[in-house]
């Protein structure tokens, strides 16, 4: 059955890409939340949740989409499905090139797994959102979004007060199931000049007052930076336009 999904899911993906790829039609993103911790604060906050709350990713996409001349609007539509109960495979730390391999194996076979037989339209693109309590955590797990599968996992926050954050890690990870790669030192999270910069020729050049996507982040200061409190302050650097078929 594995086998069979893979096959299935995989040249599902490859159809998806080569519709991103020449951006004709808006991509037709789910996102799916999930209550990570089993609490009550994450189940309520869910229930607030409507197309509206994501509202914010597609204003962004048509921003930049519009910077970039790409003749479709709007280029990205996010869609709210029905919540999932069953919790996504977990990558353990120590789990190597094989371990990262197999996950994304069992990752994929889950997401279709757990959506396959629903009543609704099939998207382009899964985002399964695991919402946390705040209240017990300090800080969530890493997120992730891939390519093969076009499909995302992205941990973030159940409070009102952090839905512009969860935005900006969303699309994030959004950006990834569609080619584009990361713009940060891995070592250190810091922005990597010139194409993790969202203006690499300010004069002066710092404070950047404007995260690129990518790297998620703006450097304040030569040995500071921090995250952007909302898309409105993200742009879509020309490297990662790029990298999603947006040529300039």
């Amino acid at each position: 059955m594995l086998g069979f999904v893979l096959v299935l899911t995989a040249s599902g993906a490859w159809l998806t890409k080569a519709r991103t790829a020449s951006w004709q039609r808006p991509l037709w993103v789910a996102i799916y939340p999930i209550n990570a911790d089993s609490s009550e604060a994450s189940s309520r906050y869910i229930r607030t949740l409507d197309n509206s709350a994501y509202a914010p990713i597609d204003a962004f996409f048509a921003r930049e989409a519009a910077r970039y001349a790409v003749a479709l609007s709007p280029p990205v539509e996010t869609h709210l499905y029905a919540p999932v109960v069953e919790l996504p495979p977990v990558l353990a730390p120590d789990s190597g090139p094989i371990g990262s391999l197999w996950w994304s194996l069992k990752m994929r076979y889950w997401a279709w797994s757990t959506t396959h037989a629903r009543d609704e339209a099939t998207p382009d693109v899964q985002m399964f959102v695991l919402y946390h309590d705040p209240d017990r955590a300090v800080a969530v797990p890493h997120s992730v979004g891939l390519q093969k599968g076009m499909l995302g996992i992205v941990h973030a926050f159940a409070a009102r007060r952090a839905a512009a954050p969860n935005d900006v890690v969303i699309t994030h990870e959004l950006m990834h199931t569609l080619g584009a790669t990361d713009k940060y030192d891995p070592e250190t999270d810091a922005p990597r000049f010139p194409d993790g910069y969202a203006d690499p020729d300010r004069k002066p050049l710092l404070p950047q007052v404007r995260a690129e996507i990518m790297a998620g982040r703006m450097m304040t200061s030569p040995t500071t930076w921090e995250m952007p409190d909302s898309l409105e302050a993200v742009v879509m650097g020309a490297l990662s336009a790029r990298e999603i078929h947006w040529e300039r």
